[in-house]
């Protein structure tokens, strides 16, 4: 959604697809419905498709799997094509499918002439070219995520803060250390923190906080403020260079600067390795774990 609207300037709404046909959604033929999915055969996004091609929608899928249901049903696909994923909590897709909803809004910008000249083009595609080597750099601190897991695997209790494109980051942290570590977390708009949540925050509950360089970062930055002055402990993960955060947390894990819209890419992988590693130390299969499925076939 926000790469969609902010580069391409068309209004884009996000859903579950286990919800979205039981709302009664209003689609037409001038609607796009664009599905994300690994195998191209979750039983809740074929309904999906199903019914966005009952009601004459033109569809895209974003799949990994060439062949699937999923391309079949579609007007159009583009394929992540990272090979097989062998654990049932998905990594490398979950990065290829960010890179390719990225570059799918900068066509639909292109096309729509919202970037008018291939100047402006570069501009955006430029900065994507350059991920892999700053996935490269991320990965290689493994040993840091390590001793970070470490640290805080006897905790049962986690929440995800972030804002803005970041957030659905921390969504996919809090789904991580669930799945594969059988740890209560949640993921949480920081905006949203004193409705809730911020009654949770003690020295028991620790807060990993997405506190990136970029317009929100003041924003974030005063979450980060409210939950130490309720004793609560947070894990940074911050821009290269940022040593204020660094005296504000109690923890940090810094990231090489990239474009803010592509920041996500980063910020997800430290956040993958801390689950896997907080999993290992408490003896879980991570992957294999249990009660769940590679692919949800049934409702």
């Amino acid at each position: 959604r926000h790469y969609i609207e902010q580069i391409a300037r068309i209004p884009a709404e996000v859903d579950n697809a286990s919800e979205f046909r039981y709302r009664k959604p209003l689609l037409g033929r001038d609607t796009l419905v664009i599905s994300v999915g690994q195998s191209g055969e979750t039983v809740d996004t074929l309904a999906t498709m199903d019914e966005a091609r009952r009601q004459g929608a033109l569809q895209i899928t974003i799949c990994n799997v060439v062949g699937s249901q999923a391309t079949r049903i579609a007007d159009g696909v583009v394929y992540t094509r990272c090979g097989l994923e062998v654990g049932v909590a998905s990594t490398k897709t979950f990065t290829a499918a960010i890179a390719a909803l990225y570059l799918l809004a900068c066509y639909l910008a292109q096309e729509r002439g919202v970037v008018d000249d291939q100047a402006h083009l570069r501009s955006l595609i430029t900065p994507l070219a350059r991920m892999p080597s700053l996935v490269g750099q991320v990965t290689q601190r493994d040993e840091e995520y390590e001793r970070l897991a470490h640290r805080f695997s006897r905790y049962n209790n986690f929440l995800y803060l972030a804002r803005g494109v970041q957030f659905p980051i921390a969504m996919e942290g809090a789904l991580k250390l669930k799945e594969v570590s059988y740890i209560h977390a949640e993921g949480y708009p920081a905006g949203e923190m004193k409705h809730g949540p911020i009654a949770l925050i003690d020295e028991e509950m620790p807060v990993v906080a997405i506190a990136l360089r970029d317009e929100l970062y003041d924003k974030i930055i005063s979450n980060i403020e409210q939950v130490k002055a309720r004793e609560g402990t947070v894990i940074a993960i911050a821009s290269e260079g940022d040593e204020e955060l660094a005296k504000k947390v109690d923890h940090v894990i810094h990231l090489p600067q990239a474009s803010p819209l592509l920041m996500p890419i980063l910020a997800a992988i430290p956040l993958q390795f801390f689950a896997y590693h907080i999993a290992v130390r408490r003896g879980c299969d991570v992957d294999q774990p249990r009660n769940l499925a590679k692919t949800v076939t049934v409702e």
